[in-house]
């Protein structure tokens, strides 16, 4: 106690500041040493000493004023605490015991971080202050806080006390410690030998005065604050037995009142509690026998299962298997018993995979490899809408490669049908000699082998037709699961919406619960139904309650059905009218089902390319010989009906454009393109090179075929059975009321041209190719024929002694007859085109425009025949008797063979032009010779001889048919002078 003077009782700062750091002299910073407060501290008295020694406040004086000396523990009371081991030295633990941890005191969010800065106003405000109290304490003589009688005999306890060795002062003294035993018992002055005996014994003795002497120094001080303290000692036992009294009377009173609160407690709580204990009770055994039922629910799982297996059940083998394992994770978790049966479902629910896909493979493989026949019905919708939805439930979503797959089987497998059933029906073919399938193929002829071909692609119609009402089962089912998400997604919103208004409704059943208006629950929970009883007691629970006793009910023990009310399922009905329930276990995201929606419809369509693959593989087979170039029109015409139809059928069953099968056609047609347009261009050039350029008659069919062309049927009309009259062919050719006398060639160009039509019409993919070989044909005719009449090229090829104009005149009437019907192929062509392919119609205008410069070169020919003429004939011409001149005469003869060869060829409007040209040839070439023969219209008697033998010409001219009304204006021969 005594030790307390080393610590100084005035606090130094560190810091730097004048406010904190006040200086003072030595003799000021001396204190006296003041003795720990007790609880008993030194009373006041009249000596000014003893009230200078005492700073201490009076429990005698402020026994009624609380001070900061009652919160703390007395020092002996924190110094003799039994229930320490040792003495510790840290003032903590000895006052709050060994489990005292020092943890760090969060800051709190209350008060705010003090800095120098918020003292700054109160510095302003102290600091003139502190100026002038250090003024006046300069001024004023301090008094000092003790006297010199004071200080003696403080400092000479002090002094004693500072005699006594620190060791003793220690708080760990203790001489079990050899280390302090040696230290207070030195022995090393001790000694056994014989001659220091004496020594020892007065060291010793020395030892023991100086401990005795250490002991009255302590007792001395001891006694002395003793002393000083008497009459607070007394005081404090005169008032312990008042605390003794006060103490017995609260004792009986509490005695009383817990007499008191027994009989209450016997009275009115123990019956109340014994009937809540006992109904709690007895919903525990309901549970446990609900519980111990569900476990024999649970214990049936696997023969459940099996015979829902042996029944094709599988969805509901997959709902039993996730019911149960949701039971065991939740219900039964830890149960011993069923430790293993969690992992048993799992293997088994992979079997179940296995076996859904084994029997969706089966399922695929009866329902595609089933007879073709018209009907198109699903086989046995109901097991697979249940397959889907399984496979859907275990998110095996590639399930529909497996279908197509087997669609790549079963297409061959037609093919290979087909061509056995009709190969086994003609006799023609040896199957024992030809044994592979294509080679018996080979050798059908165009009919069998079309008839095979149609009923290949009947049957592929029937294929695809019963694979998209199979696949439009399996979307309907995935659009189903997809539109239950959509349900869920929506009812989860209006339930989160409506969760503010329930809110409201919670809080007051939070309150009522509080209030303690729900205690009579626990009566009735037992004869509750399951789901609400435990609804019950979830909305009863409190969530920071603590672990219940034996006697209570734990919370995941209330829900004992938990799988019925979680798992929530809803009827849809599918297009066939099979109804399927929907549970809300289907984990599958909106956007993996519209994937497999789309993956569905592309399966779809995979089915239309594979039997449009095999289609042209079977075309192909048959092709390898040319059997396909060497059809005919009609054959290929029907070949291409027969492809574009079931084009257009695949289309509309599958709804998208398969390009194999109509590439494989569009190259056929090509190729039969190009056949038939060369076989059209050499039969041309052999009538050509044949063609002896005299007009023909023209059979009844061309002018039937021509009227057809006028009414607007471009086509070759149908063969007509033989008539009983047959009729006469015409002269000309009438078209559109004109006569057109033609060559037997013109007449089969016609007919060929109108093949090129209707293979347009027939074939409509091969329009441009066809336009463009007619393009050829009509150019290769305008040539041709110029080289053989114009070119004189029919005199080698054919024989002919001469071109005469006869033959120029039947030529250009040939041409103008092809000219007449460019415009109506063109209109017919343009009809069939694509407008970005109009560009291609330029080349009938450039062929219009060839065959206008033909037949003016042909006009102009007969022009230049008789021009020929004239010149040869006036270059002669004398003007003498007799009148007409033979000149004259011969003229008018040549003009008169020329009226006769042109005038039944040509119409009449072009005979007159011609002859109006050639009238101007011969007015040329006289009005030359008349002027080298110096003869002019003066009168005279030459004059008079030329006029007779231009009258004899005019009325010549003017006598042939259809010349009568021309005007010749013989005047022009003159010269003007």
């Amino acid at each position: 106690m005594a030790s307390s003077h080393s610590s100084s009782p005035v606090p130094q700062s560190n810091s730097s500041d004048a406010f904190f750091k006040k200086e003072m002299d030595v003799t000021k910073r001396f204190r006296p040493v003041q003795s720990l407060p007790d609880v008993c501290p030194k009373e006041p008295t009249g000596n000014v000493q003893g009230a200078n020694l005492c700073d201490s406040p009076s429990l005698v004086v402020d026994q009624h004023r609380w001070t900061i000396f009652h919160s703390k523990v007395n020092l002996p009371a924190a110094l003799n605490d039994p229930r320490l081991a040792k003495r510790e030295s840290d003032f903590f633990t000895k006052t709050w015991g060994v489990d005292f941890v020092d943890t760090e005191v969060t800051p709190s969010f209350y008060l705010p971080q003090i800095t120098k800065e918020h003292f700054a106003l109160y510095q302003q405000e102290i600091t003139p202050r502190e100026k002038v109290h250090e003024r006046c304490k300069n001024i004023c003589i301090p008094k000092d806080t003790f006297d010199g009688t004071l200080l003696h005999p403080h400092d000479k306890s002090r002094t004693d006390l500072e005699q006594v060795p620190k060791i003793f002062m220690k708080p760990d003294f203790a001489l079990e410690d050899s280390l302090t035993f040696n230290a207070v018992l030195p022995w090393s002055h001790f000694s056994t030998a014989g001659g220091k005996g004496n020594r020892d014994a007065a060291s010793s003795k020395l030892l023991q005065e100086k401990l005795s002497h250490y002991l009255d120094i302590v007792e001395v001080n001891i006694a002395h604050q003793i002393s000083l303290r008497s009459e607070a000692f007394f005081h404090a036992m005169t008032s312990q037995h008042e605390l003794q009294d006060y103490l017995r009377k609260t004792s009986q009173a509490v005695k009383l009142l817990r007499e008191k609160i027994s009989q209450i407690d016997k009275v009115m709580c123990e019956g109340s509690l014994r009937v809540l204990r006992l109904s709690l009770t007895r919903n525990n055994c309901i549970k446990a026998y609900n519980k111990l039922k569900l476990m024999a629910t649970v214990h049936q799982t696997q023969p459940t299962v099996q015979l829902l297996l042996s029944t094709s059940e599988f969805v509901g083998a997959l709902d039993l298997i996730a019911t149960t394992q949701e039971v065991l994770q939740q219900e039964l978790q830890g149960i011993h018993s069923f430790r293993h049966l969690g992992s048993q479902l799992c293997e088994l629910e992979k079997l179940i995979d296995k076996m859904m896909i084994a029997e969706f493979s089966t399922y695929a493989r009866s329902d595609l490899n089933r007879p073709l026949e018209d009907d198109c019905q699903i086989l046995e919708e109901e097991r697979l809408v249940s397959l889907v939805f399984g496979l859907l439930k275990q998110r095996k979503l590639n399930f529909y490669e497996i279908y197509g797959d087997e669609m790549i089987i079963t297409a061959k497998n037609i093919i290979k049908q087909c061509v056995v059933n009709t190969v086994s029906q003609i006799e023609e073919i040896d199957t024992e000699v030809v044994v592979k399938l294509a080679d018996q193929m080979r050798m059908m002829n165009f009919p069998q082998w079309f008839d095979l071909l149609k009923n290949i692609f009947s049957k592929f119609t029937i294929f695809l037709k019963r694979i998209k009402a199979t696949l439009n089962t399996i979307r309907s089912v995935v659009f189903l699961v997809l539109d239950k998400n959509q349900k869920t997604r929506d009812l989860e919103d209006t339930l989160q919406k409506s969760s503010a208004k329930d809110s409201a409704v919670d809080t007051e059943v939070a309150y009522l619960t509080h209030e303690g208006l729900f205690i009579s629950d626990a009566f009735g929970e037992a004869d509750l139904p399951p789901v609400a009883a435990d609804t019950t007691s979830q909305r009863n629970a409190s969530p920071n309650s603590e672990p219940c006793s034996s006697d209570s009910v734990s919370e995941p023990e209330c829900t004992t059905d938990s799988s019925s009310s979680k798992e929530q399922t809803s009827s849809s009905v599918t297009p066939g009218g099979v109804e399927m329930m929907i549970g809300d276990d289907m984990k599958l995201t909106d956007l993996e089902l519209v994937r497999l929606a789309n993956n569905i419809q592309e399966l779809l369509y995979n089915a239309s390319d594979i039997c449009h693959d095999r289609s042209v593989k079977f075309l192909m087979a048959r092709a390898k010989d040319g059997f396909l170039e060497k059809l005919n029109s009609s054959e290929f015409v029907a070949l291409s009906r027969l492809m574009e139809g079931f084009i257009l059928d695949t289309e509309q069953i599958c709804g998208r454009k398969s390009m194999s099968l109509r590439g494989a056609l569009q190259s056929q047609a090509n190729r039969f393109v190009n056949r038939f347009h060369e076989e059209r261009k050499t039969k041309l050039s052999l009538l050509l090179d044949n063609e002896r350029w005299k007009q023909a008659e023209v059979p009844a069919e061309f002018q039937d075929l021509v009227d057809a062309v006028s009414d607007g049927r471009i086509s070759l009309p149908e063969k007509k059975p033989a008539a009983t009259e047959e009729r006469k062919p015409a002269e000309f050719l009438i078209v559109e009321g004109q006569k057109y006398a033609t060559v037997g060639t013109v007449l089969l160009l016609i007919r060929i041209i109108l093949e090129y039509c209707q293979c347009v019409d027939n074939i409509p993919s091969i329009t441009t190719d066809m336009l463009t070989r007619l393009s050829d044909l009509l150019k290769y005719f305008n040539s041709r024929s110029c080289q053989l009449v114009l070119g004189a090229g029919a005199l080698q090829v054919v024989g002919l002694k001469t071109i005469t104009t006869k033959n120029l005149a039947l030529s250009s009437r040939c041409l103008q007859l092809i000219v007449h019907y460019i415009p109506i192929i063109r209109a017919h062509f343009e009809a069939r085109l694509q407008p970005k392919q109009f560009s291609m119609l330029r080349h009938f205008d450039h062929i219009t425009k060839d065959y206008h410069d033909h037949i003016a070169e042909i006009s102009a020919k007969l022009v230049a025949i008789m021009d020929s003429l004239f010149d040869k004939l006036l270059s002669k011409y004398e003007v003498k008797a007799p009148v007409p001149s033979a000149c004259f005469r011969n003229i008018c003869k040549q003009m008169a063979k020329m009226h006769e060869a042109i005038y039944d060829l040509l119409p009449e409007e072009q005979t007159q032009m011609l002859f109006l040209r050639i009238n101007a040839s011969y007015k040329l070439h006289l009005k030359r010779q008349l002027a080298h023969l110096n003869v002019v219209n003066d009168g005279g008697p030459q004059n008079g001889l030329v006029t007779s033998d231009v009258a004899f010409y005019t009325g010549n001219l003017q006598a042939l048919k259809g010349l009568n009304s021309l005007d010749l204006n013989m005047a022009e021969i003159w010269e003007k002078r």
